[in-house]
């Protein structure tokens, strides 16, 4: 259900959720937390707990919760006159004690999944196009020769002029990388199981097919799909077999999406490299020989929105809380009960 229209000139009362609470600051700047203020009631002070008198009845006076990252989930007795929740985050039901229960009453929701997505195919992107370049490698080989490496050896089929680049998930990230590769002389293909073989709609210059396919023909495979029990260990012993000779898998999904036995088996061989901004677990254990493998690029779970670009998420946010004053839909919304 969309907030309903609010009076002439009454404002709402709004509750900001974070922990810790800096992160608002973070998030919103001054900038952003007088956006907020000059369409809703604002209480100044940011909830951090919920088992306080005074975190209480802040909570019961809000009609719009504003959470993030480390908010506390609210149960739904606490907040009696809450109309929607705007969350700076992927997913809004994470702040709330009992989604359904709001749900039930009409509570509406949105997330800033979308503006959290960007970074996260830029940082795929990036990757995708110095593997293909094999800047990695040459790298590591130009630091330990302290002159030109081998560039006939290294460097032979490097470049990406008519490479094949896959995508494993049609997610809000992985249509953006997608969309980002366009205009590289790159030929792409996408495999999510909803979609048909054949050119992808909406996405111009791919072709969906198989996940074996995908897996065989690409010098690059990048993963966005979630972890859910069906995509748990999807990238097993079996797809990383299929993948050509010196081709690079980077996974900014989800560490559990790849069956890290078998792919540590794979790297060891040095047949294919890796780029890992997300692991299982996370950060590998401290004698983990992704930390050593020479063919591994590790990154702390960096790829999704740090320093400047939080800001994005709070420009999305804003944006919504201002459609809310306005008794407007969200432009992001969220089911509060997951189908």
């Amino acid at each position: 259900m969309s907030p309903s229209p609010r009076a002439a000139g009454a404002r709402p009362r709004a509750v900001l959720a974070f922990d810790p609470p800096e992160l608002v600051e973070g998030i919103f700047g001054t900038d952003g937390l007088e956006r907020l203020g000059a369409v809703v009631d604002l209480d100044p002070e940011v909830v951090v707990e919920i088992g306080s008198e005074a975190a209480r009845a802040r909570l019961a006076g809000a009609e719009l919760l504003v959470a993030g990252w480390g908010a506390p989930p609210v149960p739904a007795d606490l907040v009696p006159r809450l109309r929607a929740v705007a969350y700076a985050g992927g997913v809004a039901r994470t702040c709330l004690a009992d989604p359904a229960v709001l749900a039930a009453r009409g509570v509406a929701a949105s997330n800033a999944r979308a503006a959290n997505a960007v970074p996260v195919a830029e940082y795929a992107l990036a990757m995708i196009l110095l593997a293909n370049k094999k800047a990695h490698a040459a790298e590591r080989a130009y630091r330990e020769r302290r002159a030109a490496p081998d560039a006939e050896r290294l460097l032979t089929g490097a470049g990406n002029y008519r490479r094949t680049v896959g995508i494993v998930g049609a997610s809000l990230v992985g249509r953006r990388v997608v969309e980002l590769l366009r205009p590289f002389d790159l030929d792409v293909l996408l495999y999510s199981p909803e979609l048909s073989p054949g050119p992808v709609p909406g996405l111009p210059g791919a072709r969906a097919t198989g996940l074996d396919e995908v897996a065989a023909r690409s010098d690059v495979l990048s993963l966005h799909q979630p972890l859910t029990p069906g995509t748990a260990g999807q990238i097993d012993a079996r797809v990383l077999g299929l993948m050509p000779d010196g081709a690079t898998l980077v996974n900014t999904a989800r560490g559990g999406v790849v069956d890290g036995a078998a792919l540590l088996a794979e790297l060891r061989t040095g047949r294919i490299d890796a780029v890992l901004d997300v692991t299982d677990p996370e950060p590998p254990a401290a004698d983990s020989e992704l930390w050593s493998l020479p063919n591994v690029v590790l990154t702390p779970h960096l790829a999704g929105s740090t320093g400047a670009e939080l800001r994005r998420i709070g420009d999305s946010v804003a944006a919504e809380v201002e459609r809310f004053a306005r008794g407007l839909p969200f432009a992001h919304p969220e089911e509060l009960v997951a189908s």
